[in-house]
């Protein structure tokens, strides 16, 4: 009975039921808030996107960040924290799993905040960002304050207060977010502007940055803890002040700041002196000043008066008696002085008479006008001779250029008799033409050539190389010595020729 029922099932493909099983899951659960550890998250894959996986002691849901959600989060992800991730529940049919398209992200309770805080807290101090060494000293009275902060909140007018009440400033609020997802890309936003402004622009530079949020939870002042905002305030070239929450908060800004306020109202008072008791004081070292320049002045006279007493009376009796008589002899020595420099002027005008400038003239323009000549005349034979020494210079590189191609061909011609002669000493030398001449070369199975009847067993299969070619052949007996060939007799008749001596090779 089962093997019927099986057989008038309804048949699927792979896509029906992996879509039936989506809508399935989505239907079915739809969105979902899940609390896991985070694990196998390697940073956003090249795409911008995010995969990693939740986990608790017995199961793994794979999870997925799209690139615009990521952008957007005020908590990312990080390996080894506990979150709750609230998304939409789906499957992947590429490899038949199910997932979480996660929305948000948030820490798992107070102790997954604190555990994250103090690592991020380690490793910005690891590299540098909270050194005492770094930190600037902040200005005595700075002419312009920028301010960070929310514009519509109590903390912008604790701070304009208090610095209305202690030394009025100019003030620049820049306005952001103080909570939220883009609060922290706002505040470090509003860090990097004020120090983007220029010194002498139209909107005047901040000589001083105050970055200020009234109290909150751990959760309302975490932008004040991410990186984007601790790496701007370690980054800013204006002294800041961190004045975020109450005076039991503190967060990460508090460490790379130059310095930390307990409260905003705090901030505004670091920020400027009192300007009633610096001008208080400012009274009181004028007179103190002027006191002592009177006592001064008056020790001055004293001292003065006791050393005229010590002169005589009648020491400048003699340089007043000279005085007057050089007095008395001034105003002739100056008319008789007038008059001398009169005479020598009348003389010299009567010798510049008209006549005497226009003969002059006329003589430095006719030496002018020879010197000119003379100076065509040296041009024009200058420039004759160098043409020459031109022309010769030429013809000289012209002949050493003909020469110098000659020299190469001669050269080229006999290294290429050279080659030839031995090109054709190397062609008489070589085997080849002695195989033309009638012989053999003879080799075995391997290629070696054999030099002697000797190193030939019988059996050994042999490749005789002839002039027009090669054949192959078997040795077929043992080495058998040459014969000697003797020469013939020179007589006729019998061994010993006619006069019957015997041969010398009998």
């Amino acid at each position: 009975m089962a093997e019927p029922a099986l057989k008038n099932a309804v048949e699927w493909t792979v896509s029906e039921l992996s879509a039936a099983l989506k809508r399935t899951v989505e239907d079915a659960y739809g969105y979902v808030r899940v609390r896991g550890e985070v694990s196998g998250f390697r940073g956003a894959s090249p795409s911008g996107h995010c995969y990693f996986r939740l986990k608790d002691d017995k199961a793994v849901l794979e999870g997925v960040i799209w690139k615009g959600t990521f952008g957007r989060m005020r908590v990312k992800p990080e390996e080894g924290l506990d979150v709750i991730a609230t998304g939409r529940l789906t499957t992947f049919p590429g490899s038949s799993k199910y997932q979480i398209v996660i929305d948000s992200l948030e820490p798992a309770g107070i102790g997954a905040l604190m555990k994250l805080l103090e690592e991020r807290k380690k490793k910005l101090a690891a590299e540098g960002l909270f050194d005492e060494a770094r930190k600037q000293l902040l200005p005595f009275i700075p002419e312009t304050i920028g301010v960070v902060t929310s514009p519509t909140g109590a903390v912008i007018r604790d701070i304009l207060h208090r610095l209305a009440d202690r030394f009025p400033r100019r003030v620049l609020v820049w306005p952001v977010r103080v909570q939220g997802e883009t609060s922290a890309a706002e505040v470090a936003n509003g860090i990097e502007g004020f120090n983007a402004l220029p010194e002498r622009g139209p909107l005047p530079r901040p000589d001083l940055i105050i970055v200020a949020r009234g109290g909150g939870s751990l959760e309302d002042l975490w932008s004040f803890n991410e990186e984007i905002v601790v790496r701007a305030a370690a980054a800013s070239m204006i002294p800041l002040i961190s004045a975020v929450g109450h005076e039991t908060d503190f967060t990460l800004i508090d460490f790379a700041a130059d310095w930390r306020a307990p409260t905003p109202t705090a901030a505004a008072e670091k920020a400027v002196p009192v300007r009633s008791e610096l001008m208080l004081r400012l009274s009181q070292l004028g007179s103190r000043k002027l006191a002592c320049w009177q006592r001064g002045i008056e020790q001055r006279r004293k001292e003065l008066n006791l050393l005229s007493r010590g002169l005589p009376k009648d020491i400048l009796a003699q340089p007043r008696q000279q005085l007057d008589n050089l007095s008395d002899r001034l105003p002739r020595a100056l008319r008789a002085n007038a008059q001398l420099h009169h005479t020598q002027f009348s003389r010299v005008a009567s010798r510049l008479s008209p006549q005497l400038l226009r003969r002059e003239v006329e003589r430095r323009r006719e030496r002018y006008d020879n010197l000119n000549r003379r100076l065509r005349t040296s041009l024009v034979a200058n420039a004759q001779a160098h043409r020459a020494r031109l022309a010769r210079h030429r013809d000289r590189v012209t002949a050493c250029g003909n020469a110098a191609q000659r020299a190469i061909r001669t050269y080229l011609d006999q290294r290429t008799a050279r080659v030839e002669r031995a090109e054709r000493l190397l062609v008489a030398f070589s085997y080849r033409e002695v195989l033309k001449r009638g012989f053999a070369l003879v080799r075995d199975a391997e290629g070696r050539p054999l030099r002697a009847a000797a190193d030939v067993p019988t059996g050994l299969r042999l490749e005789i190389e002839f002039a027009d070619g090669r054949v192959g052949a078997v040795a077929d007996g043992e080495a058998r010595p040459a014969p000697v060939s003797r020469p013939k007799p020179r007589g006729k008749g019998g061994e010993g020729g006619p006069s019957g001596q015997g041969s010398l090779f009998g």
